[in-house]
């Protein structure tokens, strides 16, 4: 459900256009006659690989950069706001002090009008008057009026609460900061709004009220953004940026995709035939161009060369076809995890995750849903063993090895070894042929492996971090915003590599797209309550739309829909009071209800510790077969496998039990 919000008025035709403008930075052409109209109604995205040159194209839109050359022109008094991707902060007053600077154009105009009306006073001319009604008109225009109530709107739109209002804006962090900002950006009443990566700190919610605000907003915006989905929903053309030029496509993302992947068919095969080529000619001249009776014919392959050189035909980044896959996953049983009665609060205040049970089996991808602050984190600090001041019990299943990441991983990527060096020394010998590009799908491209880690930003870090986990043989993988800092392209390579992945994963993004492809399971925790859906992202939504729509608080369903072992009997007692039974149990009837859940806890428990002991034996087997005292010797061998297939069996009865008793 979208939450309501004020749209501001805008001026009917209002633009900014760059002819021709261009931009170098030593030798190097970032922007090559760049044109581009911006009007009002223009919903537009821009788009290329990272260090193409797109937040210098915006800065330069901006007015925060003069280009070389070319000429901008702009309709009197429209306004331009511009939001970049990181480093903005606010201090010194409350945030809705900080968010009453956003009218600063309001204000100045009233003042105009109020001088004009003194001026009135004393010399009433037909061009005063004209000048005072304009800017009256103007100011009413632009909703400067309404300030209050649209600056409640989009705060609270974009994640604050009403007790936000009255703190200091050094209060909040730097994810916040950057809220701030984008929270005054919308509030301008801008004609046209250029925003760098608006969405890198919003969680699902205000991602999508940011996508029902620009849906609506009458002004015109380009924005850059790696999220697909957010794209796709919001804009509706798309300036790609490569080599310094600019080309437009129109359609919303998906459609720019397809669009430039049919044109990349015909360049691709000029770029390998001149790849051919130039691999040839250089062939020819290494071989002998210290040869005297060649030395002629190698100096013409070198104009050859140089000529080809010239016009050497490149292909975006974010376009060319980089896969790569996990190592394969160590063997694990069926069950992976059981989490029993997971509690947890900070200064016994509020419960911030209360009771929480849930089963997990193998090739289970589980995606942590919920707004900033329900818990997501916390719970994978949980699993993952950073975090043991909780009270329930976490079970792993047989032969389970986990790796985990998060932001935090980065702290510990120091030292003076470059990229490439860290992850050759830390990756398995399978692997090191691979790490080019793997390196390049993380966005480490050309020189960039030789960076000395000591040198490497906050968001480089992070992709070594979880490059460096992906690395390893791990079977549960555990993984906490593993797409920030990645662009569109990264992105697909890693939610690929999840797909192909042979073992289970938890996960926290607040990139729809990827969540959407990836996930196969969802938690969403909301007020310390939780509530399990066996199903994908879409059937998580469908789900809640029809659970809002028959009015079913949270908490009345959160076991009910779970398929979890440990959910039998609130399911039941959900049941009851939907079928329209008295909620209030008595106290036998309680004292029956919790005896014979902890009788099937009990029952389940027995049942996962035998299949665990069946599965490691069955392993202990498996591995004789690579023995050559066995596999050389007949008998020896058939021994071996019958006894494997007899485990099999057994296990495969206990895990039907162990599905009777979770039905």
């Amino acid at each position: 459900m979208r939450q309501a919000f004020f749209m501001l008025q805008f001026s009917p035709m209002a633009f900014v256009q760059f002819s021709k403008v261009s931009l170098a930075f030593g030798d190097r052409d970032i922007l090559k006659e760049v044109s581009v109209n911006l009007q009002s109604g223009t919903k537009a995205a821009l788009t290329g690989a990272n260090g193409t040159g797109k937040s210098t194209l915006i800065k330069v839109m901006a007015g925060l950069m003069q280009p070389d050359s070319g000429t901008r022109v702009a309709q009197k008094d429209a306004r331009i706001a511009y939001l970049p991707q990181s480093g903005l902060t606010h201090k010194g007053c409350t945030l809705k002090e900080e968010a009453d600077k956003a009218f600063q154009f309001g204000y100045e105009m009233q003042e105009k009008i109020d001088a004009l009306g003194e001026r009135l006073k004393t010399n009433a001319t037909d061009a005063i008057i004209e000048e005072q009604s304009r800017l009256i008109q103007a100011l009413d225009d632009s909703g400067w009026h309404r300030r209050e109530a649209t600056a409640e709107s989009v705060l609270i739109g974009l994640g604050f609460t009403r007790e936000d209002f009255g703190r200091n804006t050094e209060e909040f962090s730097g994810g916040w900061q950057m809220r701030i900002a984008l929270a005054k950006a919308l509030m301008q009443n801008p004609d046209i709004l250029l925003l760098d990566e608006p969405t890198n700190y919003l969680d699902l919610e205000a991602r999508n009220w940011l996508e029902g605000f620009l849906k609506d907003f009458r002004g015109g915006f380009l924005l850059v953004s790696h999220d697909r989905y957010f794209l796709d929903v919001t804009i509706n053309e798309v300036y790609e940026l490569f080599n310094g030029e600019l080309k437009q496509y129109s359609g919303n993302f998906s459609h720019y995709e397809k669009v430039r992947e049919q044109e990349l068919v015909t360049l691709m095969h000029e770029y390998e035939k001149q790849q051919e080529e130039i691999a040839h000619l250089q062939e020819f001249i290494d071989r002998f161009r210290y040869k005297a009776t060649k030395a002629v014919a190698a100096q013409e392959r070198i104009k050859m060369l140089d000529k080809i050189l010239e016009h050497k035909i490149e292909i975006p980044e974010s376009l060319k076809k980089i896969h790569f896959k996990f190592p394969p996953a160590p063997h694990a049983g069926r069950l992976v995890l059981r989490l029993n009665g997971i509690t947890k609060s900070y200064d016994g205040t509020e419960k911030i995750l209360d009771n929480l049970e849930l089963t997990l089996e193998n090739g289970d991808r589980l995606v942590v849903a919920g707004r900033n602050g329900a818990g997501k984190s916390t719970l994978l600090r949980i699993i993952a063993g950073e975090d043991k001041n909780f009270t329930g019990e976490i079970v792993p299943g047989a032969g389970v090895q986990m790796g985990y990441f998060s932001q935090d991983n980065a702290e510990k990527i120091k030292g003076s070894q470059s990229i490439l060096d860290y992850l050759e020394s830390e990756a398995p010998l399978e692997l090191i042929p691979k790490l080019r590009d793997m390196l390049g799908a993380f966005l480490f491209r050309g020189d960039d492996v030789y960076k000395s880690l000591d040198v490497l930003s906050g968001g480089e870090k992070s992709r070594v971090a979880l490059l460096l986990l992906l690395l390893k043989p791990i079977n549960l993988l555990i993984l906490d915003e593993p797409t920030n800092h990645l662009d569109m392209h990264s992105k697909d390579v890693l939610l690929q590599a999840m797909m192909d992945f042979g073992g289970t994963v938890i996960f926290v993004s607040h990139d729809r797209g990827f969540i959407e492809g990836a996930a196969t399971k969802v938690l969403e925790l909301k007020h310390g309550e939780y509530k399990y859906f066996p199903g994908d992202y879409k059937y998580y939504l469908e789900q809640i739309e029809k659970q809002e729509g028959e009015g079913i608080p949270l908490a009345s369903a959160a076991k009910a829909s779970s398929a979890t072992p440990s959910a039998g009997s609130d399911a039941a007692r959900n049941a009851g009071s939907e079928a329209g039974g008295d909620t209030k149990l008595s106290w036998e009837e309680q004292k029956k209800l919790e005896a014979a859940k902890r009788k099937k806890e009990k029952a389940l428990a027995e049942c996962e510790s035998k299949i665990a002991e069946l599965e490691e034996k069955k392993a202990e087997f498996e591995n004789q077969m690579g023995n050559p005292e066995v596999y050389s010797n007949g008998e020896k061998a058939k021994a071996v496998q019958a006894k494997i297939e007899e485990l099999a069996g057994q296990i495969a009865e206990w895990e039907e039990k162990w599905a009777e008793l979770a039905e």
